[in-house]
């Protein structure tokens, strides 16, 4: 029997009331609630037990079953960048390389290549003695480095796979990974370069050096130069250049290659092992295989298995949770209430790009965490979005972009931010990174406004 449009939507509704409710004002966890508000929006919507469970499994497993590899090779790889020293590497080469009065624009750049593979909150903290060290040497207020090396780390961060957010978003809408690294890293560049003209701006009205007295833990004893800085990294022994970027450019590239082939619509002989060794899942592999012999090589086997595994254990609650927002989304799109909302959408003529922008947005400044945005924002739009004439892509990105929006006391990487900055005023936590993310958020809107036009 047919579904009425107004149950669907009933459904629907509850479901993400419920959904809101339960992560904001209980001890369940997002990965139980949104099982719970998948299965009351498909009840709800006129659906009958059986199918409500089976689109469920369906959902969770079809969802996993293209990005859940990734997601464990991604963490591994970016958990061995980190203890490493790999990431440091990257930061203070390109230091070095840009010179003197860019330094804003070094650790941005920086922030962005190294966010690609590690989580954005242990970036920070990595790589905050740098930002301290410059602060010292040039004169520099610690808030303008410091935002400037965040806002770099927090836009690939959403945007760019295999960070699991995103590669969470693209199994959900079922985008070729390639192309959501591609229109990640295009759509991050903006982001980058308005967050350091504000960091600029920011560090003027909030001039901070690096000092004993208001930072405790986190200011080294002594105060360092860059110079000091850099010859200590090197006395660490560091991994290289080259061996640090590695595992983090490869896969890209192979990723890229399978991407055109398929687009080009190539096949057999060499071209079929080049999209083998392209497709998401054994090209970070490769990847995770050049960071263990490489930044790895004389270590013990069991202490390398050993950060592996811990990398595997932060990945546990993420690949859940993307499977529990596949889950979400399939019964949405078994219920029908994607198609029905898709068609009264097209009605009122609202561009289709701001339905996972909104909603991943909403659930953003609700509930604080990205990723769990990123991924309800994409649950609930897909189905709708399935429907509707889009560039997938691009709405992927939205998804992701939207829950950029206003970080402030129920993001971890708020405190982080203004712990290692040694900001404790709430007005000045607030300018130094609630703002810069609202800003990331209005340049990502403006952003795909833009490209909707032309290749919506």
């Amino acid at each position: 029997m047919p579904l009425s449009g107004s149950q669907m939507i009933l459904g629907l509704v509850i479901g993400v009331v419920l959904l809101i409710l339960l992560v904001l004002k209980t001890k369940v966890h997002a990965f139980l609630a949104l099982i719970i508000s998948g299965s009351v929006a498909g009840l709800i919507g006129g659906m009958k037990a059986p199918e409500v469970v089976k689109a469920i499994t369906d959902g969770f497993g079809s969802t996993l079953g293209s990005i859940g590899i990734v997601i464990g090779f991604g963490v591994m790889m970016g958990r061995i960048l980190e203890v490493s020293g790999a990431a440091e590497r990257m930061a203070y080469s390109i230091v070095k390389v840009l010179g003197k009065r860019k330094e804003e624009w070094a650790l941005a750049i920086t922030g962005y290549i190294v966010s690609i593979p590690i989580f954005v909150d242990s970036a920070f903290i990595i790589l905050s003695p740098l930002v301290k060290a410059l602060s010292k040497k040039t004169g520099k207020s610690v808030i303008s480095l410091g935002v400037a090396l965040a806002v770099g780390l927090v836009a690939t961060h959403h945007a760019v796979p295999p960070t699991p957010g995103p590669l969470g978003v693209a199994g959900i809408f079922k985008v070729d990974v390639g192309l959501m690294i591609l229109w990640g890293m295009i759509l991050a560049i903006p982001i980058v370069i308005v967050g350091v003209i504000y960091a600029k701006w920011v560090g003027k009205k909030i001039y901070q050096l690096p000092d004993e007295s208001g930072l405790g833990f986190v200011r080294p004893e002594k105060q360092i130069t860059v110079e000091e800085y850099l010859q200590e990294k090197e006395s660490k022994n560091l991994p290289s250049l080259t061996l640090s970027i590695l595992p983090i450019f490869v896969p890209i590239i192979l990723i890229f290659i399978n991407t055109l082939i398929s687009a080009l619509k190539l096949t057999g002989g060499v071209y079929d092992y080049l999209t083998f060794i392209g497709n998401p899942v054994i090209a970070v592999g490769i990847g995770l295989i050049f960071a263990i012999y490489g930044l790895y090589r004389h270590v013990k086997q069991s202490e390398a298995l050993e950060r592996m595994e811990e990398g595997i254990q932060s990945a546990g609650i993420i690949l859940l949770v993307t499977g529990a927002g596949g889950a979400l989304g399939n019964v949405l799109r078994v219920s029908g209430s994607g198609d029905f909302i898709a068609h009264q959408i097209a009605n009122i003529h609202l561009p289709a790009i701001l339905i996972p922008f909104i909603i991943a947005t909403l659930v953003r400044l609700i509930q604080g965490s990205g990723t769990v945005a990123m991924i309800t924002g994409a649950s609930i739009s897909a189905p709708i979005l399935a429907e509707m004439d889009v560039n997938m892509a691009l709405a992927a990105q939205a998804a992701c972009l939207g829950a950029m929006v206003f970080s402030y006391f129920n993001d971890s990487l708020f405190w982080v931010v203004n712990r290692m900055l040694g900001i404790k005023n709430v007005k000045e936590q607030i300018l130094t990174w609630s703002v810069p993310t609202t800003l990331a958020w209005l340049t990502s809107l403006i952003m795909l406004l833009v490209l909707n036009v032309f290749i919506g």
